[in-house]
């Protein structure tokens, strides 16, 4: 598997197991991760991650666990269990359950990768308004990452457009994991802060996060190798070696 391929994460946002087996099938060998969100997991259950796990497929398991302590960490041995590479949390569940997610992750041998999520890619600066942060979102997103950072998780999920500052403030510290992600000249969708791959990776992403681009093209399997083509050839010279 290339370079390019091994940071590029194709989102099963899809209805069934039908459709996302299909999908899986279609892009083996072509991306490094499947990300099973939440339509997908209450549609299709544990048996689909452990489904396409046993397809040799690393699973990126994105449920954003937000509960008290105690309830996050039971769901994250859970996670453990079907043998998840990575798995979210969200990171406004505060400084604790954090913690608790990461000590409970350190108890399994096979531990998935922690990646706290900040601020939702389809938020606006009224939308955080409303929700009580009078912050600009990219100080918020920081203050979140920050959080994740203490806790000492291995990343974070955020937007694009936070990506410069993030890198800048945490070096190599946490792993940056970026959905948003439109080839250039593609439809943004319900998504607001976007990028194209290319500058993804030039300000700094570990992972990009891509679903509808690739999923809804007509070649899905070149839509796939095309972005991990122009993930690959965007890369600094360090990460090629």
């Amino acid at each position: 598997m290339t370079d390019g391929r091994s940071r590029l994460i194709v989102a099963l946002d899809l209805p069934d197991r039908r459709a996302a087996l299909s999908a899986v099938e279609k892009l083996a060998g072509r991306v490094g991760y499947f990300k099973i969100g939440l339509e997908l997991f209450v549609s299709a259950g544990p048996e689909l991650v452990r489904e396409v796990r046993g397809r040799g497929e690393r699973v990126f398991l994105d449920l954003k666990l937000h509960d008290i302590p105690n309830t996050v960490a039971a769901a994250v041995r859970a996670a453990a269990r079907l043998d998840v590479q990575m798995l979210t949390i969200h990171t406004a569940g505060g400084l604790g359950m954090l913690e608790a997610a990461r000590a409970a992750a350190e108890s399994w041998p096979q531990r998935p990768l922690l990646l706290g999520v900040t601020a939702l890619t389809s938020l606006s600066t009224d939308d955080t308004r409303l929700i009580g942060v009078d912050e600009p979102i990219d100080k918020w997103v920081e203050r979140l990452a920050d959080l994740a950072c203490r806790a000492r998780l291995e990343g974070v999920v955020a937007s694009p457009w936070e990506l410069p500052q993030l890198r800048q403030r945490f070096g190599a510290q946490l792993k940056l994991v970026v959905p948003g992600i439109r080839p250039s000249g593609g439809m943004s969708h319900d998504q607001r802060r976007i990028a194209s791959p290319g500058e993804a990776v030039r300000a700094g992403a570990d992972f990009l996060v891509v679903g509808r681009p690739i999923l809804q093209a007509i070649d899905p399997q070149r839509a796939a190798d095309e972005i991990a083509r122009e993930i690959e050839n965007t890369a600094l010279p360090a990460e090629k070696l």
